[in-house]
């Protein structure tokens, strides 16, 4: 019998695990990452806390195997790292998977700041840095909650970069998390890319913009250049037409000069042989792959974030049917920051709204006009089943913070799930 005859009969989102962590290589900081995890989680089980992990962030997909050039989404994880802070505040431990140089808990006050952290600081008299007065109470409320988790090692942050990158990270560090059973959580905020370049069809070095060194350039590429005389196709005959171009010819019988390209050329006239043709393969969904094998105890929640209002509940409502998770947390591009609706199995659709006198005032100062059309529809936790009208809302973030009122919920969703399990095995203690 065929050494290949099990992958025949192993379903097929497991052959796609094996296939694509068979062909991408793990990042070389995987080993650190794994025993630091493994020490963190090992730790807070034997204190029977609950431990979250977290991903937040973008995924970027590289174009050369020696990236200088890659695909990148605008997420800056300021869903993520707002989260984790809530998390840490209910108790949890967190573990932060998060794209390396992104938005961080507490840090995040000052590193994505309008203003420069500099202007936080100022000289004091005897030479020494002084946090500024209009500033001191929220950097000492900021800096005891961070030094807190840090005494009682309750934040590991784990980096990534590319998609590849997350997604072995991803699965090692649920992996670890099965000893945790029920009381392990999984929140997948992070803005996860669909399509990748797979490593066989990526360019070695940098992919160049002129064909200055085509002669030299040796190995495969990502780009493929379309010859000119692919776009000019012969016309079909009638009797020998005398306007008829063949194969790319001018009216002269020459074969036409290949415009030349320059990168301060403004002509928009770009010859189709010269531009950049990318060919992506879909990455393979792994949300199964998690349900089932990597974390089958834990509680899974992912996000689902689109533009059309129309399609919102139903997507969530169709990746809920498709793996089987826990809840889907959708929300709006243009109202993230205001409201997200749960999408459960067995449950209403539960749309969590920053209340209407938490929204800031308009710069008329109408306050009495701010949201009025949502008055009957938002408390901050039900309403209508319709997503809000953006031209309501006032310019601006709201006054606080919406991930105040999604982690709450989230914990008191993982509390049933918790005690579920804690029912069906037959009464083992649940942890906080």
């Amino acid at each position: 019998m065929s050494s290949h005859t099990t992958n025949t009969t192993a379903p097929l989102h497991q052959v796609d695990e094996n296939a694509y962590f068979n062909s991408n290589p793990p990042p070389k900081a995987l080993p650190q990452h794994i025993a630091a995890a493994e020490s963190f989680i090992n730790q807070h089980a034997a204190a029977n806390r609950r431990v979250v992990l977290i991903t937040s962030g973008g995924t970027t997909v590289p174009l050369e195997k020696q990236t200088v050039r890659f695909i990148d989404n605008f997420s800056a994880g300021t869903r993520g790292a707002t989260s984790a802070e809530y998390f840490l505040e209910a108790g949890y431990a967190v573990i932060f998977l998060h794209r390396q140089f992104s938005l961080l808990p507490y840090s995040r006050h000052y590193s994505h700041s309008t203003d420069c952290f500099l202007d936080f600081l100022y000289e004091g008299a005897d030479g020494s840095v002084v946090a500024n007065p209009a500033h001191q109470e929220k950097m000492m409320r900021v800096l005891r909650k961070y030094t807190d988790a840090k005494r009682r090692n309750t934040l590991l942050m784990l980096p990534f970069v590319t998609i590849t990158d997350y997604l072995h990270e991803l699965r090692a560090v649920a992996q670890l998390m099965r000893p945790l059973g029920p009381n392990g959580l999984l929140y997948l905020a992070a803005a996860v890319s669909d399509f990748f370049v797979p490593p066989e069809r990526m360019a070695e070095h940098k992919i160049q913009s002129t064909d200055a060194t085509d002669k030299l350039r040796q190995g495969p590429t990502t780009m493929r250049q379309e010859k000119r005389e692919q776009q000019q196709q012969q016309q079909p005959s009638e009797g020998g037409g005398g306007n008829q171009k063949q194969n790319g010819s001018g009216k002269d019988g020459a074969q036409p000069e290949e415009e030349t390209f320059d990168n301060f050329d403004s002509s928009p006239a770009v010859p189709r042989s010269k531009r950049l043709i990318v060919d992506l393969d879909p990455v393979p969904k792994f949300l199964k792959n998690l349900v089932d094998g990597w974390a089958p105890e834990g509680m899974i929640v992912s996000f689902k974030l689109e533009t059309d209002p129309g399609l919102l509940v139903h997507k969530a409502r169709y990746s809920l049917d498709r793996y089987q998770h826990h809840l889907v947390v959708g929300n709006l591009l243009s109202t993230r920051k205001w409201e997200v609706v749960f999408v459960g199995a067995g449950r209403d659709d539960r749309w969590i709204r920053v209340p209407i006198n938490r929204r800031k005032k308009t710069i008329s100062g109408a306050e009495e006009l701010v949201g009025a059309a949502e008055r009957d529809r938002s408390t901050g936790g039900g309403g209508s089943n319709r997503p809000l009208d953006p031209a309501t809302l006032p310019e601006g973030e709201p006054e606080m913070e919406i991930e105040s009122l999604i982690i709450p919920a989230v914990e008191e969703w993982h509390s049933k799930h918790v005690e579920s399990a804690t029912t069906r095995n037959g009464g083992a203690s649940a942890s906080r």
